[in-house]
C-alpha cells in the first residue's frame, strides 16, 4: 500500500492550500508527505529554477509546521506537468492540488492541471480551493453502486475514520419521464422509486456493516445527482465523488458528474479512479 500523499505546488495560494490539507491527512492516517513542482522554463524568463526552488521550499516549511514526525520530501521535476503528475499518482496514495495555479485565468474555478490530473490519475485526487476556518465534521460521498463510486466509498469510509466523523452517503436518482402524459405511470413511477430507494439502502447498508466503527448514514433522493451533491457539500469538509457513474459513457475519463462538481463546489473535492486491477470491497 503506497505511503505517501503528493502534493503539487507553484506557489500559488491555491497550492499552499492544498499543503495545508494534505498535512493535515498526512498527520491523521500517518503517511509521509512527497511535495514536488514541475519547473518549465518560459520564453521570456531567463532562469526560473530559483522560483520553483523557493516554491519549494517555502510549501516543505508550511507542511513541517503544521505537522509532528510527518516525513517531508521535495523534489524538483521536468515535462508536462499534468503528465508528471499522473505518473507520481501510480505510486501514491492520493495526489492533491490547488483548484488552480498561477498559470491559470482569474475567473476559472478549477484549472487544466486539476482537471487534468482529476481525470487520469491511478487513484484519489483532492481538489482544494482555499483553507477554511469552518468544520463542520462531515465527511459526504455520492454513491451509485458502480465501480467507481465503490472505490470512492471505501476511499469516503477511510476518511471518515481517521477524522472520527460521520459519513452521509448520497444517492441521486432521477426519475424517466416516460411519455408526455406520465402522470398516467404516477404509481408506476411510485414503484420505482420505492425500488430504487430499497436498492440503494441495502447497498449502504453492507458497507455500515463491514465498518461498525464509522458512523454512516444515507440518503437518497429524487434529482440530478449535481445539484444534490452541491448541497451535501454545503455542509461536509471533503466531497468524495467516482471519477464517472453508471450514467457515464465507458471512454469518458471524468464524468459530467464529478466535472461539475468539482467547478461548483467550494470545500475539497476527491475524484476517485479504480487502480488497475483494484478490486472493490
Amino acid at each position: 500500500m503506497a505511503r505517501h500523499i503528493v502534493i503539487g505546488v507553484d506557489g500559488s495560494a491555491p497550492a499552499t492550500a492544498a499543503v495545508e490539507w494534505a498535512a493535515a491527512d498526512a498527520q491523521r492516517r500517518e503517511l509521509s508527505l512527497r511535495i514536488v513542482h514541475v519547473c518549465q522554463q518560459r520564453p521570456l524568463d531567463v532562469d526560473t529554477t530559483k522560483y520553483c526552488a523557493r516554491a519549494l521550499a517555502a510549501a516543505a516549511d508550511r507542511a513541517r509546521d503544521l505537522t509532528r514526525g510527518v516525513e517531508v520530501t521535495t523534489q524538483m521535476l521536468s515535462g508536462n506537468v499534468v503528465d508528471t503528475l499522473i505518473g507520481e499518482s501510480a505510486s501514491a496514495d492520493s495526489v492533491v492540488l490547488g483548484s488552480r495555479g498561477l498559470g491559470g485565468f482569474a475567473g476559472m474555478v478549477v484549472g487544466s492541471v486539476s482537471m487534468g490530473v482529476a481525470g487520469h490519475a491511478a487513484g484519489p485526487v483532492v481538489v482544494v480551493r482555499a483553507t477554511s476556518a469552518v468544520r463542520h465534521g462531515l465527511v459526504a460521498v455520492g454513491y451509485d453502486g458502480s465501480e467507481h463510486s465503490e472505490t470512492a466509498m471505501r476511499y469516503a469510509v477511510d476518511q471518515a475514520r481517521a477524522r472520527e466523523v460521520p459519513l452521509h452517503v448520497v444517492y441521486a436518482w432521477q426519475a424517466s419521464i416516460l411519455s408526455p402524459y406520465a402522470a398516467a405511470y404516477s404509481s408506476l413511477l411510485e414503484d420505482a422509486c420505492e425500488q430504487e430507494m430499497q436498492a440503494a439502502g441495502e447497498r449502504v447498508a453492507r458497507w455500515r456493516d463491514r465498518n461498525p466503527d464509522v458512523a454512516i448514514t444515507d440518503e437518497t433522493v429524487v434529482g440530478h445527482p449535481v445539484s444534490v451533491l452541491i448541497k451535501a457539500g454545503g455542509t461536509a469538509d471533503l466531497v468524495v465523488v467516482g471519477s464517472r457513474g453508471l450514467g457515464g459513457f465507458a471512454s469518458a475519463v471524468l464524468g459530467s458528474v464529478s466535472h461539475a462538481v468539482l467547478h461548483h463546489l467550494t470545500c475539497p473535492v476527491a475524484v476517485v479512479r479504480p487502480r488497475e486491477g483494484e478490486e472493490p470491497r
